[in-house]
């Protein structure tokens, strides 16, 4: 994984408890659990990077099956948003490995991947985060968007159990756009101003 320019792990703090202990097993302790726990965090973000470096058309399919639990979670951009999930198909909360997979192959069907880059990937317990970048062009428009992206996972017993998956939606969105434009008010003492294709 050569994108990957930063790989570390949670720092495990320790605190043995006082007892009929030798002052030896008091310190050998801590050390072993915060080994094991840092083996834990490498192969849980293990687990995500292999999952990441498997996305292709061909192969998410069955990455999506050896890496993803039964009743995994899979979120992408938010939780339920009907008219974004218009523009974007693949949107919204679903579940299990076919989810995942399913999400994946929508996005090739409707656009390009030109580039996706993983600056960081870290972890700390089960928690995995990822934090990169990617180009994508959409099939019908032409148009090219570049957004950053942050991912939120969790893994447990080897398998993961949730993936939620934050871009730029309003570029995404805009890469599928053939005309209109948005009347909007952000400022309460402001006036109306549009937005949109054109502007």
């Amino acid at each position: 994984m050569s994108n990957f320019k930063r790989l570390s792990f949670s720092i495990i703090l320790a605190v043995a408890s006082t007892g009929a202990v030798s002052t030896a097993a008091m310190f050998a302790a801590p050390a072993a659990i915060a080994q094991e726990n840092s083996a834990d965090v490498s192969t849980n973000v293990g687990i995500v990077a292999d999952f990441l470096a498997n996305t292709g058309a061909d192969k998410v399919e069955a990455a999506a099956k050896r890496l993803v639990a039964p009743d995994a979670t899979y979120i992408s951009l938010n939780f339920d948003n009907p008219e974004l999930k218009q523009i974007i198909p693949w949107v919204g909360t679903q579940n299990g490995p076919e989810a995942y997979s399913n999400a994946i192959m929508r996005v090739q069907q409707f656009g390009t991947l030109e580039d996706f880059k993983v600056l960081d990937i870290f972890g700390a317990g089960e928690n995995v985060a990822v934090f990169g970048q990617f180009t994508y062009r959409a099939k019908a428009t032409g148009i090219a968007v570049t957004s950053p992206l942050a991912i939120r996972a969790k893994v447990r017993d080897g398998k993961i159990v949730l993936f939620q998956f934050m871009e730029d939606s309003y570029g995404t969105a805009s890469a599928f756009r053939v005309s209109g434009k948005w009347t909007v008010k952000t400022d309460p003492a402001g006036s109306p101003y549009e937005v949109g294709k054109g502007n």
